[in-house]
């Protein structure tokens, strides 16, 4: 392990000593969220140094086995200790490793999910149709909580837009390789000839944002319109204004939200996703300020990045960020999608591991 390294990890180890003490001091007991703070760095710390510790005993195995090589009686002995040794110690370094990669602090957030049909007409609103079914059935399989917070329906039964909230463990992590642009290749039912149509719908996760802490909104830069739902509700629908209108004056950033029957909770949605939409775009705004610093490609999340393509004739799912083709379209579709993210989680990982290689070393 190089000593740059090594040096890091001291310092994480002296750390812990010190989250121990905050931990059991008056200041802590009397402040619930320090409190909960350190017990939170306290787990992840501990996690690294028990690693940290595992490797320096490793280190210690093999120059003792190494030791014994000198005396021909030991040294088949030795040599089967080195051998155990050196693997433990590779196993602890490739955990030390990802363990000190620089971490998301939006991965334990919850999401709000946008699905916008895109180029192809009607096509392109039934593929979001498609593509809202998928992520609401892994959501499901994640155990993930779904609130639907707005949706605009084409004629044909598919979707122009619809918006969800989705809340659980790791949902951000999990979900935040999704935005970009998904392209499907299928014949359409209305197609009398079977030529295979090429459509775009786009997809945003944004990290939903703490509106008390994160994004200060001044009453006087949100102008809010209020009227009546369109779509089905029957007399409710034709007699209550419970519909609502955000627009954030600085930014021009509109949300609509209609699918509630109380007026109130249309603006407690809309609030949300217009807090998510301004955290988004004073993210990207960073980023482009220090597009050198950028953590990764895989999870820049570009808009008008074509990041996969859904082929139906070859039951082919294609991402090509990465290059992985699954010819298990019908699978994923259904909510089947760890295989795709796992891929993109780990190729973020190679990026991240290479990049504080070439840091430790410099």
């Amino acid at each position: 392990m190089q000593s740059t390294m090594r040096a890091k990890l001291d310092q994480f180890e002296r750390r812990l000593g010190e989250v121990n003490r905050l931990l059991s001091s008056e200041a802590a007991a009397r402040d619930l969220a320090e409190f909960r703070r350190l017990n939170r760095e306290h787990a992840e710390l501990m996690q690294l140094v028990d690693h940290y510790r595992a490797w320096k005993q490793a280190s210690d195995d093999l120059q003792a086995a190494e030791s014994m090589r000198n005396d021909p009686e030991m040294r088949e002995f030795a040599d089967e200790e080195a051998g155990m040794a050196q693997q433990q110690l590779d196993l602890e370094l490739d955990i030390l490793q990802r363990l000190m990669l620089p971490r998301d602090p939006d991965d334990e957030r919850d999401v709000i999910l946008e699905i916008r049909a895109g180029t192809g007409g009607d096509e392109s609103a039934l593929f979001a149709g498609d593509l809202l079914r998928m992520y609401t059935r892994f959501a499901e399989r994640q155990r993930w909580r779904i609130e639907l917070m707005s949706e605009s329906e084409s004629d044909l039964g598919g979707y122009k837009e619809v918006i969800l909230r989705i809340t659980g463990e790791q949902v951000y992590a999990r979900l935040k390789f999704e935005s970009g642009g998904h392209r499907v290749q299928r014949v359409p039912e209305t197609e009398a000839q079977g030529r295979i149509h090429t459509s775009a719908c786009t997809v945003a996760v944004l990290p939903e944002a703490d509106e008390s802490t994160e994004i200060e909104i001044n009453a006087d830069d949100l102008r809010v319109d209020v009227f009546r739902a369109s779509g089905a509700g029957g007399q409710h629908v034709n007699k209550t204004e419970s519909a609502v209108r955000l627009t954030h004056l600085p930014t021009g950033i509109v949300v609509e939200c209609q699918d509630d029957r109380s007026q109130h909770r249309n603006k407690e949605k809309a609030m949300k996703v217009l807090a998510a939409r301004i955290k988004d775009r004073q993210q990207r705004e960073t980023q482009a300020r220090e597009a050198a610093q950028r953590k990764s490609l895989i999870g820049s999340g570009d808009r008008s990045e074509r990041i996969r393509t859904y082929n139906f004739p070859q039951g082919r799912i294609t991402d090509h960020r990465i290059n992985l083709t699954l010819y298990k379209l019908d699978r994923v579709m259904d909510g089947e999608l760890d295989e795709v993210i796992d891929a993109l989680i780990a190729a973020q990982q190679a990026q991240l591991i290479a990049a504080l290689s070439e840091e430790l070393a410099a």
